[in-house]
């Protein structure tokens, strides 16, 4: 039987019911592994997953650890001790973290078991899912093999909508978990930023960084969430509040919420088949008894979502990676000076998406140009956040078509040039929840042409519980939950 392709509480039940063992369910994953052709791995646990499960095998199933005995996937930018982590850099090959990520340390206490770190663009920066060092990763509902699954958390979405784990933790800096969610028919959720710590997270951009991870439905999004968040003492910008029953909140008896639309948004959405999903679903919800509110935040302001999130996360993630010089980590380069050495290193070990990243950030942050672009940057943030955070004021929160297609065909997305300043607003508009720091959570809406597109929603800082609960009142309305590509 295919129990991976199963929701996490049906697999745990087929543990606690012995059905089933960790060690089979190891084996059937390393199998699924063999077979992919999505280029979604950059390390199988093979031999240390074995070794797990053959111990778990003969323990009594932990009833309620609803994460116990079963396999995951983590994106490798995360730091796992003694286990190669180069978060698909070239420049970063042979790297071998002396430590565990935070995450990764939870979910191993919970037995839960890693079986294969997942392919990313190169260091986390972009969203086709082409730029890491292996290459492509394929979107596993498209079985030409030309459509992108988006970034940059491209394997592990692969890797969950194939079936091969129930679920996958990736991390989301601009929209690379709720977007690939979006493309692949999965519930993509990432929380208000510090509600999960990030120590262990290779660093992109530290004021737009959130853990996040896929599922297939949102009772299992709400179930890691319960795990996963809480003060990390090593991360210093993690939450102190304290961490709710998500799972039981999100069930609690509640008033109809009242959810806004962004109108400048939903009206660069093009394609006629999205839209009339949106609309069948929002119109359901009213029969639900929720009220639906319009605004317009103005074109010139959804314009300037991505471009500030593009400069400003350019410029923290030059400063963040000025240590990838081929001296403390990677590849090293023989060279007279340490200057040439490190024009070897970054010039041979970056690809070109890499090297533009960095060289606007320079640009950016250049005292000369610091008031001008920089600056600038973090002053539009701040209108844009009190823009938002004034709607989320009076409103539950956010709800607008994830994205305007479904997956683009790869090339199609990608810039000729450094910057797109011509960019979808609704392709690049969930940005906006990293600038603010929301959590916003991806969830399946429809098909076209049989390839998935999804919804997005997104709430004020630390209301998971009541996020979560529209999502899944949502999920009851479109009727669409672990679904898996096979």
């Amino acid at each position: 039987m295919d129990y991976l392709s199963k929701n996490i509480y049906q697999i745990h039940e087929a543990l606690v019911n012995k059905e089933v063992t960790p060690l089979d369910l190891v084996i059937e994953a390393l199998e699924k592994i063999k077979k992919d052709t999505n280029n979604a791995f950059e390390y199988i646990y093979e031999k240390e997953a074995i070794e797990i499960a053959e111990v778990l095998s003969k323990e009594e199933v932990e009833i309620d650890n609803p994460l116990w005995g079963i396999p995951f996937a983590i994106k490798d930018n995360f730091s796992t001790k003694d286990i190669p982590t180069c978060a698909s850099s070239k420049l970063l090959e042979g790297y071998i973290p002396p430590f565990d990520s935070e995450v990764y340390t939870r979910l191993l206490n919970k037995k839960a078991i890693p079986i294969a770190k997942t392919t990313l663009d190169e260091l986390a920066m972009g969203g086709t899912g082409s730029s890491g060092h292996k290459g492509k990763t394929f979107n596993p509902w498209d079985e030409t093999k030309t459509r992108m699954i988006g970034g940059s958390s491209c394997g592990s979405a692969a890797s969950c909508a194939a079936g091969i784990v129930p679920y996958s933790i990736g991390s989301d800096t601009g929209d690379s978990v709720r977007k690939p969610a979006s493309y692949s028919a999965l519930v993509g959720f990432k929380p208000t930023w510090g509600r999960i710590s990030r120590y262990g997270l290779f660093t992109f951009s530290a004021s737009l960084d959130h853990v996040a991870y896929f599922t297939r439905n949102v009772k299992d999004s709400a179930l890691l969430l319960s795990v996963l968040s809480g003060r990390d003492d090593k991360d210093t910008t993690s939450s102190t509040l304290e961490v709710e029953n998500y799972l039981s909140k999100m069930d609690e008896k509640h008033k109809p919420y009242k959810l806004a639309v962004i109108k400048d948004i939903y009206d660069d959405v093009s394609d006629k088949n999205i839209k009339s999903a949106f609309d069948k679903m929002i119109n359901d919800l009213k029969e639900k008894g929720y009220k639906i509110n319009t605004f317009s935040i103005g074109f010139d302001l959804a314009k300037i979502i991505y471009s500030t999130y593009y400069i400003i996360s350019s410029a923290e993630a030059t400063s963040n990676n000025a240590n990838l010089d081929g001296i403390k980590f990677g590849v090293n380069k023989d060279a007279d000076t340490y200057e040439e050495m490190l024009f070897k290193v970054r010039s041979e070990g970056f690809s070109d998406r890499i090297k533009r990243r960095f060289v606007i950030g320079s640009l950016s942050l250049l005292e000369e140009n610091q008031q001008e672009i920089y600056l600038r940057a973090l002053r539009a943030r701040r209108l844009i956040v009190d823009t938002f955070n004034k709607i989320l004021e009076d409103n539950d929160a956010i709800i607008l078509p994830a994205s305007p297609t479904v997956a683009p065909l790869f090339g199609d997305d990608i810039p000729k040039k450094s910057f797109n300043k011509d960019a979808s607003i609704a392709e690049n508009y969930l940005a906006f929840a990293n600038l603010g720091g929301y959590p916003s959570i991806t969830l399946p809406l429809g098909f076209e042409n049989e390839l998935p597109f999804g919804v997005n929603i997104t709430s004020h800082h630390f209301t998971e519980s009541k996020l979560l609960s529209i999502a899944k009142e949502v999920e009851e309305v479109t009727k669409l939950k672990d679904l898996v590509h096979k």
